[in-house]
């Protein structure tokens, strides 16, 4: 007979195949992200229903209307990343119905939710941050402290288990890393998050690091692979990154054999910022082309000409979008 399991083991399952290719996503991040605050809501929501019956998932023993586990009701949240459905415990046989003050409390406390579920693979949760993110307007702990004690205790060996893993089990031909802006708590300033995703050579997609707090020089980045390699990453083909100094200098300190990237999106940022609004759509073509083109074709051709804007535009109208691309020439090829 099959173990019936609660629900936030079936999202950290899920999670678990994300982090590790075995699920497919056409936005691995927003995916992330929302597997990782339906996990915590779904502890927490479980943690509630413990209080109220006395008693967790497994145990039996339940006292004359006390209560007992009936199931689950889906729920559905607003995200940044879109909808997120939950599975929510009911209770049943009580006296008196049960009303979770957690799911009352879901309702417009989303963004600290997903601020924590960023935090929870970057740095690990501490057990204030689990009580700062579940209580009231009046302070009031909508958890007992035995629940957030045993909550912060499985988020935290989440954590150990995805920043010890071994590595050498995934054979990354091309490492994307790359420093984010993130909110890591409710109200605080945005922090540098460093996130490393590789592509083994069966085309699975890995979230193999993260980190926060890094200010991407080359001394913290440079932990930062080591950390990795020390776990069994092996050299890439090819590692793909912005044009950060300091996560240039670490990865040829790094992967000194490995051929190196510009990142067209950060590319394709910059240059939208420095070309006239109103001949970005031509140039914007043209570049990405320019990217797409053979090694054996000189890209940077495609950028200076004048001739796509007109006889009345000159060279001296895109200078500082020409320098930016001349000076990444060789990495605006695609390997």
């Amino acid at each position: 007979m099959a173990t019936r399991l609660p629900a936030s083991q079936h999202t950290r399952e899920e999670l678990t195949a994300l982090i590790e290719g075995r699920l497919s996503s056409t936005s691995a991040k927003d995916e992330l992200v929302k597997l990782e605050t339906r996990l915590i809501v779904e502890e927490a929501l479980e943690g509630g229903a413990g209080d109220a019956l006395g008693r967790e998932y497994y145990e039996h023993g339940a006292q004359p209307g006390q209560g007992y586990r009936n199931g689950y009701r889906t729920g559905r949240l607003k995200t940044a990343e879109g909808l997120m459905d939950y599975s929510a415990p009911q209770i049943a046989g009580r006296d008196e119905p049960f009303r979770s003050a957690i799911r009352e409390h879901l309702k417009g406390h989303t963004q600290g939710l997903e601020d924590l579920a960023i935090e929870m693979l970057a740095r690990g949760l501490s057990v204030r941050d689990i009580e700062d993110a579940f209580k009231d307007e009046t302070g009031r702990l909508l958890l007992s402290k035995t629940a957030v004690s045993q909550l912060g205790e499985r988020l935290w060996e989440d954590y150990r288990a995805f920043t010890q893993r071994e590595l050498s089990e995934y054979e990354i031909t091309y490492l994307f890393v790359d420093g984010i802006a993130e909110r890591l708590r409710p109200g605080a300033k945005r922090e540098p998050v460093l996130a490393a995703w590789g592509f083994t050579i069966e085309g699975r997609r890995v979230l193999l690091h993260m980190m926060a707090g890094s200010k991407e020089d080359a001394e913290t980045v440079t932990a930062f692979f080591e950390d990795m390699k020390r776990r069994g990453l092996n050299d890439p083909l090819l590692v793909t990154s912005d044009g950060a100094a300091g996560i240039i200098k670490a990865i040829e300190v790094c992967f000194p054999r490995a051929a190196r990237q510009r990142c067209l999106a950060h590319r394709m940022r910059n240059l939208a910022a420095k070309v006239p609004e109103d001949v970005w759509p031509d140039f914007k073509v043209r570049a990405q082309a320019a990217y797409q083109a053979p090694r054996s074709v000189r890209p940077i051709r495609c950028y200076i000409s004048p001739q796509p804007w007109g006889s009345h535009r000159q060279f001296s109208d895109v200078p500082t979008s020409s320098r930016t691309a001349g000076t990444h020439r060789e990495l605006l090829n695609r390997h």
